[in-house]
């Protein structure tokens, strides 16, 4: 084990120490400390987008240490320690591809892509979750996990045979979410079908070949970047924001998409 690392673990260890560690180290669990290991992760992908790699070695590291403190959880419960968390993915990862440590048969991107899912669906009906959908963390962003449910579906047959099928689902989904709004049916029904309607987008996205969260988290990206714009917009020109009326805001919102 590298020095680093040992280090690592042994700052974990000392901020754990039941005599002369830190109150709030002390006090997690891993329950408590699941929101921060997703925050971390969401951090580490918004430094990899922005493409800054001190900040992407810094998230790397508040990502890491994460694992380190579940892992320390554990160890203290007698369940497992960090080594085992390292030899287990090292295994994994050599179970998952025999193109490279067993065989060695050449494999394209798209056949790894299968192969992996195949091998996946084999270590799942070994440990006795035997379903098509089992193992799908529950945690994920809805659109991602959607798309994730959608594909496992796909691979035993159900699916659309083309894109105009599921196109067609899309207005389906349309037609019923808007049945709900003009008949004023009660919100949980809107929010049901408002789900059919997302999830029928992100079935539509996968047969396109698009992934539905990251068009989402562009559209976000943009969205903040062209009210930012009008703000800075409405401030040269000493408007204030609260009392402008639609026209105005409709002629701020074309320059600010002129602008990019």
């Amino acid at each position: 084990m590298s020095e680093p690392l040992q280090r690592l673990l042994g700052v974990m260890r000392r901020l754990r120490d039941p005599q002369g560690g830190c109150a709030w180290d002390r006090a997690q669990t891993m329950a408590s400390i699941m929101p921060h290991t997703l925050e971390e992760a969401h951090e580490l992908a918004g430094a990899v987008a922005a493409g800054e790699p001190s900040a992407i070695r810094d998230e790397l590291g508040d990502l890491l240490f994460q694992v380190v403190f579940v892992a320390r959880i554990a160890e203290e419960r007698g369940e497992f320690d960090f080594d085992a968390v390292a030899t287990a993915i090292a295994d994994k990862l050599e179970r998952r591809h025999p193109h490279v440590f067993g065989e060695r048969t050449a494999m394209s991107a798209e056949q790894q892509s299968d192969a992996w899912e195949g091998l996946k669906a084999a270590e799942r009906a070994a440990a006795g979750d035997a379903g098509v959908l089992a193992g799908v963390a529950l945690t994920l962003p809805g659109l991602t996990r959607a798309n994730k449910l959608s594909k496992r579906a796909a691979r035993v047959g159900f699916d659309w045979p083309d894109v105009s099928g599921v196109r067609a689902k899309v207005d389906e989904e349309l037609g019923e979410f808007e049945a709900t709004l003009r008949d004023r049916e009660p919100r949980a029904r809107q929010e049901d079908e408002l789900g059919d309607l997302l999830f029928a987008i992100a079935s539509w996205a996968r047969h396109l070949g698009l992934d539905p969260e990251a068009a989402l988290r562009g559209s976000n990206a943009k969205f903040e970047r062209r009210f930012a714009c009008m703000e800075d917009l409405a401030k040269a020109r000493g408007l204030e924001l609260g009392a402008l009326d639609l026209a105005a805001w409709e002629s701020l919102w074309a320059q600010a998409k002129a602008g990019g």
